[in-house]
């Protein structure tokens, strides 16, 4: 079996660095709010170009603390609107509606299957305070377009980075494109933790100030607490590990490129749609390789009688869960025949040659 992402394979590409950075924190006897966490927000901070990366306890948490901030800080309040991707995983909803903000839906572009920038500035209205961007699968979404439309509206732009770690627009990495950014660490994403873990990034000093009180029970000082905060801290256990496979993100962002080049240039069946390369290979990490195709379930049928492991990033849409039933009457067709279509192929660096080739060569032949 071809599996879609073989995480025991890609963490012991690391093992020895891995053990050595865990035992250390085992001896220390400080497992909370420690020295690899410190370490480890500063080469994330470096590497991302931010001035502050805060350690918390998973991305959605990341994301809730960013809006949570803001505020306390007084530049949102309940009820305030935030435009947000319909297509995206309901977690970038959950963040806004979890500080009872609103959030506004925003079809996607059907060839890159993130926000369609040209239609954001019709959603925007007097409650509008922020445009939530997602860079989904790993690609960034981002130009000057945006940048001027929050400027001119007065809005914050804060990034969903939970998926494309690593990408760049000319040549500044995301988590730096916005106000402040949200990241997972989830142990499937590019650069995985061997549990849940997360960060913001932000060049605010205000903010990234409220944020690490907030992810701290709401305390700067022990025992005193500004704000009613949260329990969301990284622990020293994932910041060891983190910062280990830091190292190595950029090599491992490579050959996921490199395997989509060869998916895109190599599957030639016309009943599959392919993502599209960007002009700019930097601009996509590809942390999925996502197809459409119109019989989805048939074809992940095919591929796993075949050995092939696929899954699918998301079958059911965050206007159409039950979670969500104030919103279930909304039409929104571009991003429903995405979640209706979508299957994603595996794609990791730790993939053989040999298990590419099967990949594309069982794609080409089903009918």
């Amino acid at each position: 079996m071809i599996k879609f992402l073989d995480l025991q394979k890609i963490n012991l590409l690391h093992q020895e660095e891995i053990e050595e950075r865990l035992l250390k924190v085992f001896r220390s006897g400080w497992y909370l709010l420690g020295e690899e966490v410190k370490e480890f927000e500063k080469n994330l901070s470096e590497y991302i170009g931010a001035k502050h990366a805060i350690g918390t306890a998973n991305g959605l948490d990341a994301l809730r603390l960013i809006f949570k901030a803001y505020i306390e800080l007084g530049y949102m309040q309940p009820g305030d609107e935030v435009i947000v991707p319909a297509n995206t995983y309901i977690a970038s909803l959950l963040a806004i509606t979890d500080n009872d903000l609103i959030p506004v839906l925003v079809e996607p572009d059907l060839n890159t299957y993130n926000i369609d920038i040209k239609l954001i500035e019709e959603k925007i209205s007097s409650k509008t305070k922020a445009i939530m961007i997602v860079h989904l699968y790993g690609q960034v979404v981002f130009n000057d377009q945006l940048k001027i439309l929050a400027h001119k509206h007065d809005l914050k732009l804060i990034e969903d980075n939970a998926q494309a770690i690593g990408a760049e627009w000319q040549g500044k990495k995301t988590g730096t494109l916005g106000d402040a950014a949200g990241f997972s660490f989830y142990p499937g994403k590019n650069l995985g933790a061997l549990g849940d873990a997360g960060a913001v990034t932000t060049n605010n000093d205000e903010l990234a100030k409220a944020i690490r009180a907030l992810a701290n029970y709401g305390s700067e000082e022990k025992y005193i607490n500004k704000y009613q905060g949260l329990n969301s801290r990284l622990d020293e256990i994932q910041a060891a590990v983190l910062d280990v496979k830091l190292k190595y993100l950029d090599s491992e962002n490579n050959k996921r490129r490199e395997i989509a080049q060869y998916y895109i240039d190599t599957i030639t069946n016309p009943l599959i749609k392919l993502p599209e390369i960007p002009a700019d290979k930097n601009s996509h990490v590809w942390h999925l390789f996502v197809i459409l195709t119109q019989d989805r379930n048939r074809l992940q049928q095919y591929l796993a009688e075949n050995d092939i492991q696929t899954l699918i990033h998301y079958p059911v849409p965050p206007h159409k869960q039950e979670a969500y039933a104030q919103l279930n009457q909304l039409s929104l067709p571009i991003t429903e025949q995405i979640h209706n279509e979508v299957l994603s192929l595996p794609i990791s660096p730790v993939l053989t040659e040999k298990e590419i080739k099967k990949v594309v060569d069982t794609i080409n032949n089903y009918k």
